[in-house]
């Protein structure tokens, strides 16, 4: 297949993301709006015997301090097919638009899986005194075509970003937990659960917390929203994102599609104690951002809203439920070892990608670039 690029509308964008089974919420055009403070562009890729849109990026510049020159970044993109044997003729067309465009250094996340563990390989894992990180443990599924992309990629001269190691925007998360929901009844998704999980979702109910949705385009939606994450940042030792980013994100990515995020409240004796936002796009529902009281947690509302969350996510005919992000630690002393915790409960899986790659169009800046994060 002989392949052109070029800059697309965001009509035609958006058109090819709406053709597809799924596509990363990183990747709609919208998300270049959640993102104001980087440059977009559109790109399309067209198969010239048939003039058919065949792939789309969302690109998204940063300029350099002091310098007229910018880092292209695909988060989770672009949504092309990274099985091609061709992969080399998607993307050196991408490499030399960008450069022209005054690009130093590209950064892109391929959405493609490597390895799978299901929950009771993780269980096992964790009870296991040796086993330190995911990596550890023998994976349930692996995929050798990632193992190919790879190859590829590091022929073509890209380089693998460090793990988690700091882009210059939101480094995506590489190991995420999901819930599969296809050809699946709701009743086994609920079987799934650990027992814990099962007695938190009863306790919760028998407590009368109750699960609503809300609206940021309310503004006592919103402020209860920022409330709560502001309470969870504290909590948590991260700093919270400014009430106007999320007003934003509702916005623009609601007038996109109306479907694209959802707000979920747990109130208890008429108290909002805990909060969520969801994303969709296609058969893929993630969970985004969370919030929680410090109190009232025995009545246990982060379960109840997240078991209201997924059936909702069934009800939309998702394919899969994504609770986003997890470290790769198993060590139960790791500050991050309660998320993973949490999210085996739902007897999903854990599911590796191939990582973020950084291809160097000026191997000086790039290294400035680094040395300039690193000083951060």
């Amino acid at each position: 297949m002989s392949l052109t690029l070029r800059t697309v509308s965001r009509e035609q964008h958006l058109a090819y993301i709406q053709s597809l089974p799924s596509a990363s919420h990183c990747q709609v055009p919208a998300w270049a709006d959640v993102k104001n403070e980087w440059r977009a562009e559109n790109l399309g890729w067209f198969d010239e015997r048939t003039g058919q849109m065949v792939g789309a990026g969302l690109v998204l510049y940063r300029q350099l301090p002091k310098v007229k020159r910018y880092l292209a970044y695909l988060p989770e993109g672009p949504v092309i097919n990274w099985y091609a044997p061709n992969l080399d003729e998607w993307l050196r067309p991408m490499l030399d638009h960008l450069k022209k465009q005054g690009a130093f250094s590209v950064k892109m996340g391929p959405p493609v899986v490597i390895r799978r563990w299901d929950a009771a390989a993780i269980k096992k894992g964790i009870q296991d005194q040796d086993v330190k990180r995911l990596r550890d443990i023998e994976a349930t599924h692996i995929e050798p075509r990632a193992f190919e992309v790879a190859d590829k990629l590091r022929r073509m001269g890209w380089q693998q970003g460090e793990d988690g190691g700091a882009g210059f925007g939101d480094v995506q998360p590489r190991y995420v937990f999901q819930v599969p929901l296809e050809n699946r009844s709701l009743e086994e998704v609920h079987k799934n659960f650990n027992q814990l999980w099962r007695r938190n979702i009863k306790k919760a109910d028998k407590a009368g917390v109750q699960v609503v949705q809300g609206n940021m385009a309310n503004p006592y939606d919103l402020d209860e929203w920022q409330r709560l994450y502001e309470i969870t940042a504290e909590r948590d030792k991260f700093r919270p994102r400014p009430k106007a980013y999320f007003q934003r994100m509702w916005n623009v990515l609601n007038a996109e599609d109306p479907q694209r995020m959802r707000l979920y409240f747990a109130e208890h004796e008429g108290e909002r104690i805990s909060a969520a936002t969801m994303l969709v796009v296609g058969g893929h529902v993630w969970y985004s951002y969370g919030a929680s009281a410090n109190h009232k947690r025995e009545v246990r509302p982060s379960n109840a809203m997240q078991w209201r969350m997924l059936q909702d996510a069934y009800a939309l005919g998702a394919s899969v439920y994504d609770l986003r992000g997890i470290s790769d630690s198993l060590d139960e002393n790791d500050h991050l070892f309660g998320l993973i915790q949490f999210k085996v409960g739902t007897g999903g899986q854990a599911a590796e990608y191939l990582g973020e790659w950084d291809f160097p169009l000026n191997k000086l800046l790039h290294k400035a670039l680094d040395m300039y994060m690193s000083r951060r």
